[in-house]
């Protein structure tokens, strides 16, 4: 990901935040060819100095069938985004698109059967937590849920790189970028999540 400076940032809370809201990413690697897919994925934070991103896909992708221990893939978070109109500028310019975005690269390190249990499990209690009839892993019984999970393939993606953008109109000049939040305030919900972020950049 090119990333200027004045895009450029370390917060790790907003990396967080950025996976946490957007967990529904892409893993994409180049073992034999460029192949992505869309998986969920969770930041692992048991181990702070150790942090690694968990997630599974179905055993019958080719991508599961080509990843080993070791190969290095790209994990890719789009959080919010939205298109800003040269309109709002008071001088000519060119449009737009406000962005954050992370995306880790890293090693893989596949799970072994007791680690995607935990993982299958963490991740159900994680989505399930809130319905109003939650089916938790231990629910299900251990017998169900060791058949189903032979049809996952689970990873750990052990970071090499983090890259963490946050592309909210920096260069801009005062009067612009309050006009472009003022514009932003009166559309949908992801550029009134765009202008609020804009607004805590500025403080």
């Amino acid at each position: 990901m090119f990333i200027p400076k004045l895009y450029r940032s370390e917060d790790y809370d907003l990396m967080r935040e950025i996976i946490k809201e957007n967990s529904f990413a892409l893993l994409i690697s180049s073992v034999d060819k460029i192949r992505a897919t869309h998986s969920m994925m969770m930041l692992n934070e048991d181990n702070p100095e150790n942090i690694y991103i968990e997630t599974h896909i179905s055993r019958a992708n080719p991508q599961a069938k080509t990843l080993q221990n070791g190969d290095e893939v790209l994990c890719d978070f789009l959080g919010a985004h939205t298109y800003i109109s040269s309109s709002w500028y008071d001088h000519m310019n060119v449009s737009t698109w406000n962005y954050e975005a992370v995306q880790i690269h890293g090693k893989v390190e596949i799970m072994n059967h007791d680690e995607l249990y935990a993982h299958l499990d963490k991740l159900t209690s994680q989505y399930e937590s809130f319905q109003q009839c939650p089916m938790m892993v231990k629910d299900m019984g251990r017998e169900f849920v060791e058949k189903e999970m032979k049809g996952a393939f689970g990873i750990k993606v052990i970071p090499t790189e983090i890259f963490i953008k946050q592309k909210l109109s920096q260069n801009r000049k005062d009067n612009d970028f309050n006009n472009i939040i003022t514009q932003l305030e009166q559309s949908d919900d992801n550029a009134r999540k765009i202008a609020e972020k804009m607004k805590l950049i500025k403080k």
